[in-house]
């Protein structure tokens, strides 16, 4: 088998004019902010403006961290999937696949913003959290019968890869009395399977224009326990809490709009606050810690604030923001 192309190579220009049938001089490549487990690249030309993808193989943080390149192909599974079980736009169009270089490119997102730079700013809206919820609530009102989903997300390997791993694991070592504590909630992922689970439900996969959100990024998407998405999404907002308090209320605010607007069930709210504590430690002790939190005291508040919640046995956000 040919080695792959890689897109931060001298013929990725090449290759990517090629894909896109136009000449060379005519398309524009801007990288983007990718995460560490891709290359993302916009590229423009008198066609089109598409984003592509590339799955790396080894990713981009100081520990090893290593994971299978043909999990792009579950999202692109994924963006076939999602546009008849999610409200229009929810999803970008799947352009190309190109199988011997693990890449694909898709629309762009109508907004260019993240949910996540307008967090950070303090100028995200009731409207955009309730948009999020209704999206999810549509995954997971679509995806309750696993028949239906034609074995496509039966499998968990990426997910365990790149999220349990190192995030549950990891950070299980960090804390060996509360080991036991992980261990459950990995159980619980593979073997509480209600619903399909992105797996990177975070403000940076979500794209805003004005109230408009487009979810992107589905290479960990698996059947699963739901209550990881939500409590991936609630974390998010209770770790920019503590990088931000003067944002807090309004971060509360948010998360509580998000909640109200996706209606979770008694077994949605016990699994979301079976994740919630470990993913507040996972994102200062594990694999891949949230970048912004960079000072000490910031990060043993998230600790102090995960431990209470898993010592109180907490079931509410009230709780959780309090905490």
């Amino acid at each position: 088998m040919p080695v792959p192309l890689e897109l931060d190579g001298p013929d990725a220009a090449a290759y990517l004019a090629a894909q896109e049938q136009v000449a060379t001089a005519d398309l524009r490549i801007t990288p983007l902010g990718g995460g560490v487990s891709n290359h993302v690249l916009l590229i423009e030309s008198p066609r089109r403006r598409a984003v592509v993808k590339q799955s790396l193989g080894k990713l981009r943080v100081e520990q090893d961290w290593f994971s299978r390149r043909d999990r792009i192909w579950r999202e692109a599974e994924a963006l076939r999937a999602l546009p008849a079980m999610m409200p229009a736009g929810s999803v970008p169009t799947l352009l190309w696949e190109d199988r011997d270089n693990y890449a694909l490119a898709m629309s762009c997102a109508p907004g260019e913003c993240t949910w996540k730079s307008v967090l950070m700013s303090g100028e995200a809206t009731e409207a955009q959290a309730q948009a999020i919820g209704r999206m999810h609530r549509a995954l997971l009102d679509h995806t309750a019968d696993p028949a239906a989903l034609s074995q496509l997300f039966l499998d968990q390997e990426a997910f365990d890869e790149l999220r349990l791993d190192p995030y549950y694991r990891t950070t299980a070592t960090r804390h060996p009395d509360l080991a036991a504590f992980f261990e459950t909630a990995i159980e619980r992922c593979r073997q509480h399977r209600t619903g399909l689970v992105h797996g990177d439900w975070s403000p940076k996969n979500l794209m805003v224009d004005s109230d408009h959100v487009t979810a992107i990024d589905f290479e960990v998407i698996h059947y699963g326990d739901p209550g990881f998405d939500t409590a991936f999404l609630l974390n998010h907002l209770l770790l920019k809490s503590v990088y931000k308090p003067h944002f807090a209320p309004l971060y509360e605010h948010l998360a509580q709009a998000y909640w109200n607007t996706l209606q979770p069930s008694p077994d949605l709210i016990e699994g979301t606050f079976a994740h919630l504590p470990l993913l507040l430690l996972a994102r200062v002790d594990g694999k891949s810690p949230a970048e912004y939190l960079t000072g000490p005291a910031q990060k043993e508040a998230v600790r102090r604030k995960a431990r209470r919640i898993l010592a109180s046995k907490l079931t509410t956000l009230e709780d959780a923001f309090a905490a």
